[in-house]
C-alpha cells in the first residue's frame, strides 16, 4: 500500500451511548463526513473498552451518563491504553465539562448535536498531539492538558483553548475575555482564579488585566488610537500619562497602572 493510499484511509470512530437512537444519529453524521468511518458502536463503559481493543479507533465519541461504567470512568480507562484515542464527550448534560477535560477529553458537546458542531470537534480531536496523549497514559504530565488548557464555551460546546495561544486575559463588568490572535472568548474565571493558575505564564498588568509574558512586545505612551473599549475601561488614574502594553499576534491594548510598571520593566528589560 501506497503512503498516499495510508494518508488517505479514514479515521476511525467509535460512538458510545446508552440509547440505541442516539447511536444510529451519530453513526450517520460520522458517516457522512468525508475522512472518518465508523467502525463499532457500544451501549456502555465495559463494552465501549472492548471495542476499543478490539477495533483500536482514532476517536470516541462517548455519552457520560450511562448503567454500568460511565463515560468519565471510561475516558480515564482509555487514556490508559498504550495508543489512547482521542476523547469528544456528547451528552445532555452541562455540569460535566471539566470532570470531562480531566479526563482528558479533547472535546464536549451538548446534544442534540449538530453536524457542523460534530464535523469541528472531529478536526480538533485529528489534530491532539498523540505522543502528549500517550505521556498521560503512562502516568507522564497527569491532567496536563487540563493544566494547560481552558474549559470554555462557544456555539460548539465546550471545547479546549490551549493556553499558549492567550495573549491577554481583560475583565470588562463582569466577565473576562480570553484574546487570542484571532478570537475573543468568554470565561467563567475571575481574574484572580487565573492568576493564581496561570502566574507560571501571565502577569498581571492592571486591576483588570493579565498579559502572557512570552507574547509582550513594548511599553508605551497610549494615544487616542489605542484606547480601545477594553483599555479605556481600564483607564482610571486621572491626570496621568496611561501607559499601555502592546502585544504580539493582538490589536489589545492593556492598559498599565502604576502599581505594576516595575515588573513589566523588568520582564521587558529580560527580553
Amino acid at each position: 500500500m501506497s503512503a498516499a493510499t495510508k494518508q488517505a484511509a479514514p479515521l476511525k470512530v467509535l460512538v458510545v451511548d446508552d440509547e440505541p437512537p442516539a447511536r444510529m444519529r451519530l453513526k450517520a453524521m460520522v458517516d457522512a463526513i468525508p475522512g472518518y468511518r465508523v467502525v463499532a458502536d457500544a451501549d456502555n463503559g465495559e463494552n465501549a473498552l472492548k471495542a476499543n481493543g478490539k477495533f483500536q479507533p482514532d476517536i470516541v465519541l462517548l455519552d457520560i451518563r450511562m448503567p454500568g461504567m460511565d463515560g468519565l470512568l471510561a475516558a480515564r480507562h482509555l487514556s490508559e491504553q498504550a495508543n489512547p484515542p482521542a476523547i469528544i464527550f456528547c451528552t445532555a448534560f452541562d455540569e460535566h465539562a471539566l470532570a470531562a477535560f480531566q479526563a482528558q477529553a479533547v472535546g464536549y458537546l451538548l446534544k442534540p448535536v449538530s453536524a457542523e458542531q460534530l464535523a469541528t470537534s472531529l478536526t480538533q480531536a485529528q489534530a491532539v498531539n498523540r505522543s502528549q496523549l500517550a505521556n498521560i497514559g503512562s502516568g507522564v504530565g497527569t491532567n496536563s492538558l487540563a493544566e494547560e488548557s481552558l474549559s470554555v464555551k462557544t456555539h460548539n460546546g465546550h471545547e479546549l483553548l490551549p493556553l499558549e495561544e492567550v495573549r491577554a486575559f481583560i475583565a470588562d463588568k463582569k466577565y473576562v475575555s480570553a484574546y487570542t490572535q484571532c478570537k475573543e472568548v468568554l470565561l467563567d474565571q475571575s481574574l484572580k482564579e487565573l492568576e493564581s493558575r496561570f502566574s507560571h505564564h501571565f502577569v498581571r498588568v492592571h486591576r483588570n488585566a493579565l498579559v502572557a509574558t512570552r507574547y509582550i512586545r513594548a511599553l508605551e505612551k497610549a494615544s487616542t488610537g489605542d484606547c480601545d473599549s477594553s483599555a479605556s475601561e481600564q483607564i482610571g488614574e486621572k491626570n496621568a500619562e496611561q501607559l499601555i502594553i502592546r502585544l504580539d499576534g493582538t490589536s489589545v491594548t492593556p492598559a498599565v497602572s502604576r502599581r505594576h510598571l516595575p515588573e513589566i520593566r523588568r520582564l521587558l528589560k529580560a527580553h
